[in-house]
């Protein structure tokens, strides 16, 4: 039975030295998952939710260059998909967003983060429930990490006044991510019919609106 909270390093898997086989290019745009950020670029990492979903939610914002999932803000090194989901990693399923500022701001990254999802539900997503559906932002800089702390908080006076509860998203430092196996990778690219269960609340956030 998974756990309702994230598990003490004792508890948690031993996990391995070695990465996940990671072979195959985006399948949208055949670039290399692991190639470094180009120069005037940015990254971000969310997680809202069932990881598919969540990605095919960011490859289609213009101005990103490149989306891959992973396992991220866990204890348990290079863990497999199947030890994620037994909640005893600590790890969430999230998004590893490479965009061009030039053309998409933070900001309207966070807007796409909060809009389509439900930031309250704790440890579940809707109909998917444990810890690796939790709601985070892992930031990158220290403006990021403002950026994320001034948006949920105006986002939370929204949701409150829509009748929703308190925010439970993790705002945190980036993490290790840990890729996630091949058939993860834009799966809703390559499974188009298949299952997305992420969904916002239809509370517009105010960040992000003028850009």
């Amino acid at each position: 039975m998974k756990l309702s909270r994230l598990p003490s390093p004792q508890e948690a898997l031993q996990g391995r030295g070695t990465p996940m086989p990671l072979t195959e290019p985006h399948f949208l745009w055949q670039r290399d998952l692991r190639a470094p950020v180009p120069a005037g670029m940015a990254e971000a990492m969310f997680g809202m939710g069932c990881f598919w979903g969540v990605e095919r939610k960011f490859w289609q914002l213009k101005g990103v260059w490149l989306t891959m999932v992973g396992y991220a803000g866990g204890i348990t090194p290079n863990p497999t998909y199947q030890e994620v989901c037994t909640g005893m990693t600590g790890h969430n399923e999230v998004v590893r967003v490479i965009f061009d500022p030039a053309v998409i701001s933070y900001d309207e990254l966070l807007r796409t983060f909060w809009e389509n999802h439900d930031p309250t539900q704790g440890m579940r997503q809707g109909n998917d429930r444990g810890t690796q559906y939790r709601s985070g932002i892992y930031t990158y800089t220290a403006v990021q990490a403002a950026a994320a702390e001034t948006a949920r908080a105006a986002y939370a006076q929204r949701l409150s006044s829509a009748g929703y509860g308190a925010i439970t998203t993790e705002i945190l430092p980036a993490p290790t991510l840990y890729y996630a196996e091949d058939y993860h990778q834009q799966y809703l690219a390559k499974n188009p019919q298949g299952y997305c269960g992420i969904g916002g609340t239809g509370v517009a956030c105010p960040i992000g609106l003028s850009a």
